[in-house]
């Protein structure tokens, strides 16, 4: 196995990730023939679950994409259970502490390094010693997010422990924590000095730094800023954007009609 996203970043390249919402593996075999480099599948806000997740892997599969997931939580079975699935990376959410940031490692290597069980079903063949447990550990991407005010004060220390392949800015909860209105794409100057600090520290430590976003506007800005790592909204999120952008004109080029 060989991660693509690693890949990229060692390169030198951003990468730019796809979003499911939708529990649908047609949704996701649209969005990975739409040229993203990777697509994570959202199992803490999206409606999805672990056997849509599955069926979301498997359309995609024929095609180019780095499969990625945002666990609900960080715990120990569903983290070990979405990498026996296939996923390449793991996102997860609500990382405070370099303790909960040591805890996911654990819960995503294989022995030594960490505690994970043996049992790949999908990403390799379930319970034999094959490539895939010589490999794990170096390609699956290990990415806490930094969303709440106690991370950004925690920051090097979560960034110190080792396994740590990068982060991934929760704009919505980390403006939330400090107490802004939930959004993603974020102006705030004390907002943007944050961002900066999560961009130099991890510079520093040679790791990546990754955003969600609500535009390809600042998902196009992030990468100009330094973030390694960009999503676009969601699926549901586009198909709204897209089908308001439709009609609004056919409203306006059919005005009097209608």
């Amino acid at each position: 196995m060989t991660n693509k996203i690693k890949q990229a970043w060692s390169e030198g390249k951003a990468v730019i990730n796809g979003w499911l919402a939708i529990p649908s593996g047609f949704s996701a075999e649209v969005l990975a023939q739409c040229g993203f480099h990777s697509v994570t599948v959202d199992l803490q806000h999206g409606v999805q679950d672990y056997q849509s997740m599955v069926q979301c892997f498997q359309a995609m599969q024929a095609h180019p994409v780095v499969p990625m997931v945002r666990v609900p939580w960080n715990e120990p079975g569903i983290v070990g259970k979405v990498l026996d699935a296939g996923a390449y990376g793991v996102i997860c959410p609500m990382i405070n502490t370099a303790a909960e940031a040591a805890a996911l490692v654990s819960y995503a290597l294989y022995p030594p390094k960490g505690a994970r069980s043996n049992g790949p079903i999908r990403a390799a063949m379930y319970g034999e010693a094959t490539n895939y447990q010589k490999t794990a550990n170096d390609e699956i991407l290990i990415i806490p997010m930094i969303e709440t005010k106690q991370a950004i004060e925690n920051l090097d220390a979560i960034l110190d422990v080792p396994g740590i392949s990068g982060v991934y800015v929760g704009p919505s909860d980390l403006g939330f924590s400090y107490g802004l209105i939930p959004i993603l794409d974020r102006e705030e100057p004390m907002i943007l000095e944050i961002y900066e600090k999560i961009l130099a520290a991890c510079a520093k430590r040679k790791i990546y730094a990754g955003i969600h976003c609500g535009t390809a506007a600042y998902a196009a800005r992030a990468i100009k800023m330094g973030f390694r790592l960009v999503t676009i909204s969601n699926d549901s999120g586009l198909m709204a954007v897209a089908a308001k952008a439709a009609i609004k004109q056919v409203q306006t080029e059919a005005a009097g009609k209608l």
